[in-house]
């Protein structure tokens, strides 16, 4: 069994934590793990394999670095040069699975839902794997609690082995026609999780969906491999179709079958998600995340990032917190943060796409001060990294080293430059700075000059290809 792990998507209903460059999946929501580290290691205990993970082109080096945190070996962290749905994007995994020969089940999992009862969700894929092993296409159905409308419905047909068959997709129910399909108990949540045999996914895509899989194909015929990435030709996958696994293979596949899962599932699709699932509430319902203090609040849910926050006398509300903005809603709107985001992206806000803090392959920095012809960075560099080789049209810079050890180079000069040490970088003079040490070099940058924004950079050399 070899798992596929769906990290792509945005996130944008879990704004002002969930971000263009750093979207749910990564973050730590649920636990001390962030939700694609969750994903992985709840197979833990299972036949699995080393899982392939496919995510978009811009957040490889998150993928990277979140599974070597957890000492996740992978097989393969398949790029996509632009986003065209799941079915394009389980082709790509189950060709590049099937190149050498074999043929696995693979089981595919979103990286950013949650679940809690592994136990019950080992013995699910036990049941879907042999079902699987049977050419069946499996899909796992969520038993609903509530009438939710937030989901699209499967109803079940008749039982076969440790599941059943499907009689038929539903789109997502008014709160009516949901509450109908909850008390027929043939109903079950559409989780987006599957489990098939590789070969029998691609014979079912090519009689139903024969467009995608010819530029999947082509695609993977032309991969290439970059550090621990597999790239896909761009001007090759940008003519595939966008549709979604369901739409294209399971509505209209002949051997679809269901296996019931009752874990704790949650999409996490909203930050009422989010307290309707967490295990701690206080006496009056409220979930608090950091440092908040409430006066006559109830059932509410309340993350605080940097600083302290105070609600008083609200109810059903969602107070969510970061270093650079603060979102506010009754827990019946949180849908409509999309909105928000919307917005945000139509008038190009850094805060639709960027955190305050950014996260490099090489650390992080984070911008603390601006001003008319200034800005104010705190920079972390990981032991043995490497900023790009580069130069600025626009700006100066003064490095301030706080703490460890830089190795840096301007022209044609490098030095070292230790604690409470600084270094002067001039308008279009070419520089890179080192991590030579054991420990996190920590500093500070003074940037100034006509133009601060991080477009204004020339890359002559990149140890992640990142140049020019």
């Amino acid at each position: 069994m070899k798992p596929v792990i769906l990290a792509g998507g945005s996130g944008s209903r879990l704004w002002p934590k969930s971000r263009a460059a750093l979207p749910k999946q990564f973050l730590a929501l649920t636990s001390d793990k962030t939700m694609l580290q969750e994903t992985i290691t709840r197979l833990s205990g299972t036949s699995a394999e080393k899982p392939i993970v496919i995510c978009n082109d811009n957040h490889r080096f998150l993928v990277a670095e979140q599974l070597r945190m957890q000492n996740i070996q992978h097989g393969g962290i398949l790029l996509e040069p632009m986003g065209r749905n799941t079915a394009p994007a389980i082709a790509l995994a189950a060709l590049h699975a099937i190149k050498d020969g074999e043929d696995p089940v693979l089981l595919v999992l979103a990286a950013d839902h949650l679940i809690k009862d592994n136990s019950a969700f080992h013995q699910a894929i036990e049941s879907a794997n042999s079902l699987a092993l049977k050419d069946y296409l499996v899909t796992f159905g969520i038993v609903p609690d509530v009438p939710h409308t937030g989901y699209g419905y499967i109803r079940a047909g008749s039982a076969v082995e440790n599941g059943m068959l499907v009689e038929e997709f539903v789109e997502k129910p008014d709160l009516e026609t949901a509450t109908k399909y909850v008390s027929t108990k043939q109903y079950f949540w559409n989780s987006g999780m599957f489990m098939f045999k590789a070969s029998r996914y691609i014979e079912e895509l090519e009689k139903y969906q024969p467009d995608i899989l010819k530029v999947c194909r082509a695609a993977v015929d032309s991969e290439t491999k970059d550090l621990d990435f597999i790239r896909i030709d761009p001007e090759t996958f940008k003519q595939c179709p966008d549709d979604s696994i369901d739409y294209a293979v399971m509505e209209k596949t002949k051997m679809a079958a269901m296996v019931p899962l009752d874990a704790g599932w949650s999409d996490v699709g909203s930050w009422s998600s989010l307290w309707e699932t967490a295990d701690q509430k206080d006496a009056n319902g409220n979930v608090v995340i950091g440092d908040a203090i409430l006066e006559n609040v109830k059932n509410s849910y309340i993350n605080a990032e940097e600083r302290l926050i105070s609600v008083i006398g609200l109810e059903d509300v969602v107070v969510v917190e970061t270093k650079d903005a603060v979102m506010v809603a009754h827990k019946d709107k949180v849908q409509e943060i999309k909105n928000v985001v919307s917005r945000l992206k139509k008038e190009k806000r850094p805060e639709f796409e960027f955190h305050r803090e950014v996260f490099r392959p090489w650390g992080s920095y984070d911008s603390i001060d601006n001003g008319a012809r200034f800005q104010v960075k705190r920079i972390s560099v990981k032991p043995g990294e490497k900023l790009s080789v580069q130069m600025h049209h626009h700006r100066a810079e003064h490095w301030i080293v706080v703490s460890g050890t830089a190795k840096v180079t301007v022209g044609e000069t490098t030095k070292l430059v230790t604690e409470n040490e600084s270094v002067y970088i001039p308008i279009g003079d070419v520089h890179a700075l080192e991590n030579p040490g054991k420990i996190p070099l920590e500093l500070i940058e003074v940037q100034s000059g006509a133009y601060l924004g991080e477009d204004d950079i020339v890359r002559f050399s990149d140890r992640y290809g990142r140049t020019n």
